[in-house]
């Protein structure tokens, strides 16, 4: 790699980076015979696999020369930054080279808009094309489909790409239209209802005909920032719960808002220690005297840095609409706008709703449950398979692995009492003694346990909701 090619990845790489909306893809493209690389089964950019690998992805833009000047995004045409882009086959060249030495196993490509969108889907498709049909090349591939594409171009990128994504970024419209002025959501709905009519064709087309062109196998993502306006959890659910139903979305991706930008006003404030030093007389607004060569530091209002912990919960809840059969509205309501941050959302509902419990394993349907904390998908269905031979007590859910820790407060006494009937050490229900003593009782028990660990493990988005 010359060192041209290598400070052009530098600083491309360097500005992806604020892309969450890359995980495992479920695709199985098949391999050609002469052909590079293989996408069965598995997906990208330090996810895993089905069979527990570890993957990785080159994810990096193609430009962050762009024409629009989103005040929440690195790339924006007002900031003062290093600009390059790659060509074709600068880009080409340096996938299939890591790909050789065994640095990646797939690519997930992005662009700032380039002069206008279809210019930059073009150029995009020149590097998928080359992967494809000159260089052969198997892996996976995610591309990320420019707001305000044209039909023809979203098209052909599903026929070379195994996911397309197009970014919603900002929750609700109006607060779109503020922070970034050139987008709205008629330029982000209109190629996501492209991908989906391309989909649905490509799936009618394979029952028909034997060799149709699959489309955009591993589906479409999307992602929404959070905290960069002042939208609602609820709001952000029940959005994400309209695209799952409407353009059949896999994933909605939520990334936390760093502010990049700190200088824009219409952003949550930034760090102040990005501004403990001195500032020129010359930038605007950094003075109130003019000629003089140093300001004051002026005071900041406090960092609005949005935590780890509501990303967090925004995925927990997010798992109970896809898997749970959770409902947004039941997740939240008016009257409780925001995700609990001390406890997780299955938890949250539980004590909102104590008249759902006590309730008994033995002879409940399988959707109900699925609500109890402390019950997985994995341990609710073993428990409808085990109990057709025999009674569930406390002992055989804790083999089923029930986390009865949870569980207890939920379940009726007799499914939470051991085989032999004896109520030493039974907890209260929520029933008996109310949601608030079971909310203290869980939060009492998630304290000892964080004092016990010498350091806290960092969040994951893969962790099981139970």
């Amino acid at each position: 790699m010359n060192e041209g090619t290598l400070k052009k990845l530098k600083i491309l790489a360097e500005s992806a980076k604020y892309d969450v909306s890359c995980s495992s893809s479920g695709v199985g493209r098949r391999n050609i015979p002469g052909g590079i690389g293989s996408a069965e089964s598995w997906g990208c950019c330090h996810s895993f696999t089905e069979d527990g690998r570890c993957i990785s992805l080159l994810k990096v833009l193609l430009s962050n020369y762009c024409i629009y000047d989103c005040a929440y995004c690195v790339n924006r045409a007002n900031n003062d930054i290093p600009r390059t882009a790659f060509s074709v086959s600068e880009l080409v060249d340096l996938t299939i080279a890591f790909y050789r030495r065994n640095y990646i196993e797939g690519l997930f490509l992005s662009s700032a808009v380039l002069k206008s969108p279809d210019h930059t889907m073009d150029m995009m498709l020149k590097v998928l094309r080359e992967l494809r049909l000159t260089q052969r090349f198997n892996g996976y591939i995610h591309m990320k489909c420019i707001p305000g594409a044209s039909q023809e171009l979203v098209r052909q990128a599903g026929l070379y790409a195994d996911r397309l994504s197009v970014n919603i970024e900002i929750p609700s419209e109006g607060n779109l239209k503020r922070l970034a002025p050139d987008k709205d959501y008629q330029s982000v709905y209109l190629p996501m209802r492209h991908i989906q009519q391309g989909i649905l064709q490509s799936r009618e087309e394979s029952r028909r005909f034997r060799h149709t062109p699959r489309f955009a196998p591993a589906g479409q993502s999307t992602q929404m920032i959070i905290g960069a306006s002042p939208d609602r959890d609820r709001e952000i659910l029940l959005l994400s719960s309209l695209l799952y139903k409407g353009p059949g979305l896999k994933r909605v991706y939520y990334s936390g808002f760093v502010p990049v930008n700190g200088y824009d006003s219409r952003l949550p404030a930034a760090s102040p220690a990005a501004f403990a030093a001195p500032v020129a007389s010359n930038t605007p607004g950094a003075s109130g005297l003019p000629g003089s060569s140093v300001s004051p530091v002026q005071p900041i209002k406090p960092i609005k840095l949005v935590p780890k912990v509501r990303e967090h919960r925004l995925y927990q809840a997010d798992w109970l609409m896809r898997f749970y059969h959770f409902e947004a509205e039941e997740i939240l309501d008016e009257s409780s706008p925001d995700l609990d941050l001390e406890v997780d959302p299955k938890i949250a509902w539980a004590l909102r709703h104590p008249e759902f419990f006590p309730l008994d394993v033995n002879t409940a349907d399988y959707a109900v449950i699925l609500r109890v904390p402390g019950i997985g998908l994995k341990s609710a269905q073993r428990i409808i398979a085990a109990r057709r031979f025999r009674k569930l007590s406390a002992d055989t859910l804790r083999q089923l692995g029930v986390v009865l820790s949870r569980a207890r407060f939920f379940l009726a006494d007799s499914c939470a009492l051991p085989a032999g009937g004896a109520a030493h050490g039974r907890s209260f229900t929520i029933q008996e003694a109310g949601p608030a003593y079971v909310r203290a009782a869980l939060l009492d028990k998630k304290t000892r346990q964080s004092r016990a660990v010498p350091a806290m493990r960092q969040l994951s988005l893969f962790d099981s909701i139970h």
